[in-house]
């Protein structure tokens, strides 16, 4: 029997979301699917087409053997996918003129590139060569089998494609055969990706990706693409705050509702590393996988070795069409509970940091009541012997001094503000001043001869080992169940460092175990507890994925709540994750990260973009400020369906004035927030256009009680109607009413 190592993560707990349509495509453009099925395979010719409402992926399985990419992109029917030429061999040239745009490249033959798949067999052969095994179709599902000429491994490539996205899903499934033909020997994988993607020849290549670090992730960077092979990483255990394995492709000409734009998304949580290779002759090729340079894992006779999935979306719509159309696949096909709002919250941390207690959290309770807060979650420093980050992680009982009567109290009475209770966790980690780590300090990362890294005074667990996983398991239900928690914010403040796994014979395979014993936990948990919410934070930003957004209600963006860093970090979030995903929090001024001074207004109109949450000292807030953010809880609330379910538009972004536009599906009903953060004297902020409307309808301000032509306000654009200063903000509602 084949013993999986892993499942892509649509392939898991919800595989049942994964399969059928669930709401109706809004990009532009004839649908292919009404005459065709979504996937074709034709033996003749070699040919596999995959069709999206919008798109054609095509491959060709080329003589060789090797599948190769045909065509991605606008709809063509089968007969013109199959008259263009065939791909390049690598042989075809002793130096190599043109890139062979394999689907998954090996290190073997005239490929001189990035290699998707590198092995090292026993005898210290490196490389595979494969023969093509056949294929399987099954609905929207593609699996094209390889096995190696000489050697027991096999590959099957797949792919997957539904009727309401253009989004293509694509993961690898490596397995050594030997436990059927004798074989004894393990084979060495020192590189697995999922998929490569390859760029129809383009003028010129624009890449854009995101970057950042703590307190500034999710930053936009749009450059020319070299000719050279550009990297991006995280070496840390972790999706990191550095860098995110999302990236966008095109020509350089692309606007945010106009042109043609190939994106990709790695849904993972751990380490990983994608390449870009441009060579000097037009072709760009990309490929990309978890782990990192250095890593090697094991497959003995009988393992199978699964990748996470790489998806991919065409649209020629934009920037713009592609993050609604990256926005609506993951609020649909992504994340748990897809109709259940994302609540209002009020978070403690800010108020008290390590100096908890029941009485503390109660009064901070009753104010967020009174602001409308549907959700209070306590964070940090209940916990253990935790008074500060030096101790107490691993002790998940609650502090006697801090909360003599346990937690329940505090949860019944938070129930009955008519609120639900969340508590802060981070069950990877362990303070040496632990019960747990005196205990069982084997449990933690660790390589014997090396000293371990002390991050933020702790250090990490081997959630990859059975005990510790269990251990962790066995906590967080109890927990959960004990106290009637409904909502756990999941922190993970550090990476890995010394990563070793001693006795273990394949101790790399720490990089991936890890991270899958956190996913299985969230799953089992969200089993158990079908009302649970989980909210994924580390460190702010750093774990912000398709796989972890597989499992959580939300993501924490950012620790920098400051309203004029955040606009910026919510554009990048923005460019692939939808707003109900994003905890956006209001904070008390001068901001703790940065110490700028803004008006709560400001402050509440950039944290409504996104899933509301409050975490300011509400005991220091005057009665003018409480009534004043209740009525601003009030506003986002009316506007919520708009923010979490709606269209995004990003009508504003490159100028003194930035606005984000939320319109229902139906046209009827639309929401605009806009955030001038500095003024010029004498230059008026210039109309902001709205392209999302129809021309032929007519819209109502309900505010001012003034009609608009849509044709107007889609072209000429609407008077932001800022106050006067800095630091001004408008929330302008549109009702359709009419042709």
């Amino acid at each position: 029997m084949i013993q999986e190592l892993g499942l892509p993560y649509a392939r898991a707990l919800f595989c049942a979301r994964f399969q059928g349509p669930r709401f109706t495509s809004h990009v532009r453009g004839p649908s292919v699917l009404a005459t065709h099925p979504l996937v074709t395979f034709d033996p003749g010719r070699g040919l596999a087409v995959l069709r999206t409402p919008h798109s054609v992926y095509a491959l060709r399985v080329a003589p060789d053997g090797i599948p190769r990419h045909v065509h991605w992109g606008t709809p063509l029917d089968t007969d013109a996918l199959a008259a263009l030429p065939e791909a390049v061999s690598p042989a075809a040239s002793s130096f190599e003129a043109d890139a062979a745009p394999d689907e998954l490249a090996p290190q073997t033959g005239a490929r001189f590139g990035p290699a998707g798949l590198q092995v090292r067999f026993a005898d210290g052969t490196r490389g595979a060569q494969w023969h093509f095994a056949g294929h399987r179709v099954d609905g929207g599902e593609l699996r094209l089998r390889l096995e190696d000429r000489r050697r027991p491994l096999r590959a099957e490539l797949c792919y997957r494609v539904r009727s309401d996205t253009d989004v293509v899903e694509r993961w690898t499934e490596l397995t050594h055969t030997g436990a059927a033909d004798g074989s004894p020997d393990p084979i060495t994988v020192d590189r697995l990706d999922s998929a490569s993607w390859t760029a129809p020849p383009l003028a010129d290549y624009r890449l854009s990706h995101l970057v950042g670090g703590w307190n500034s992730e999710f930053q936009l960077q749009r450059d020319r693409l070299p000719v050279a092979e550009t990297v991006l990483t995280s070496r840390r255990g972790i999706t990191s705050h550095q860098a995110s394995p999302w990236l966008a492709i095109e020509d350089g000409t692309a606007s945010e509702e106009r042109g043609e734009v190939w994106s990709t998304a790695l849904a993972w949580s751990g380490s990983w590393r994608v390449t870009v290779h441009r060579n000097p002759v037009g072709r760009t090729i990309w490929t990309g996988g978890f782990g990192h340079e250095g890593v090697s894992w094991t497959l003995q006779p009988g393992e199978s070795l699964h990748t996470p999935v790489y998806a991919g979306l065409y649209t020629p719509h934009g920037f713009g069409g592609a993050s609604r159309t990256w926005q609506a696949y993951v609020s649909r096909q992504v994340l748990p509970e897809p109709d259940r709002d994302r609540p209002v919250l009020y978070n403690s941390w800010e108020a008290t940091g390590f100096d908890v207690d029941e009485a503390g959290q109660i009064r901070l309770a009753q104010r967020a009541a009174r602001l409308g807060a549907e959700l209070f979650v306590l964070d940090d420093g209940w916990f253990g012997t935790r008074r500060d980050d030096r101790s107490g992680l691993g002790d998940w009982t609650p502090r006697p001094e801090a909360f003599p009567r346990g937690l329940r109290p505090l949860a019944d009475e938070v129930h009955r503000l008519g609120m639900r209770f969340g508590l802060w966790v981070e069950p990877e980690m362990v303070n040496r001043d632990s019960e747990l780590y005196r205990a069982h300090p084997d449990w933690v990362v660790h390589s014997g001869r090396l000293d371990a890294t002390e991050l933020r005074n702790q250090l990490m667990l081997n959630l990859g080992r059975p005990e510790v996983e269990a251990w962790a398991q066995e906590t967080l239900d109890r927990l959960v169940r004990d106290n009637d928690v409904d909502w756990l914010k999941w922190d993970a403040n550090r990476p890995i460092t010394e990563a070793g796994w001693d006795g273990h014979p394949d101790p790399d395979r720490l990089w991936i175990e890890h991270t899958r014993a956190v996913h299985r936990i969230m799953d089992r948990l969200r089993a158990a507890h079908p009302r649970l919410g989980i909210e994924a934070c580390a460190g702010g930003g750093g774990r912000v994925d398709l796989d972890m957004l597989a499992r959580t209600d939300q993501a924490w963006t950012s620790d920098n709540t400051d309203p004029v860093d955040r606009i910026g970090i919510q554009h990048g979030f923005s460019q692939l994750f939808p707003a109900r995903a994003m905890a956006a929090w209001v904070t008390d001024s001068p901001n703790p990260a940065t110490g700028r001074r803004t008006p709560l207004r400001f402050r509440f109109h950039v944290a409504m973009a996104g899933a509301l949450g409050i975490g300011g000292d509400l005991t220091s807030w005057s009665d003018g400020d409480l009534k004043e953010a209740a009525g601003f809880v009030a506003a986002y609330k009316r506007i919520r369906p708009l923010v979490q379910r709606g269209h995004q538009y990003r009508v504003a972004f490159d100028g003194p004035v930035s606005a984000v536009h939320y319109a229902a599906p139906d046209d009827s009903e639309h929401a605009i927030l806009v955030w001038r953060p500095t003024t010029r004297f004498g230059h008026a902020p210039a109309p902001v256009r709205l392209p999302a409307l129809d021309p032929g309808a007519r819209y109502l301000d309900p505010d001012l009680n003034q009609v608009h032509s849509g044709a107007v306000l889609a072209s000429r654009g609407i008077d932001p109607r800022l106050p006067d200063g800095d630091y001004a903000s408008i929330l302008i509602r549109l009702r359709r009413i009419g042709p």
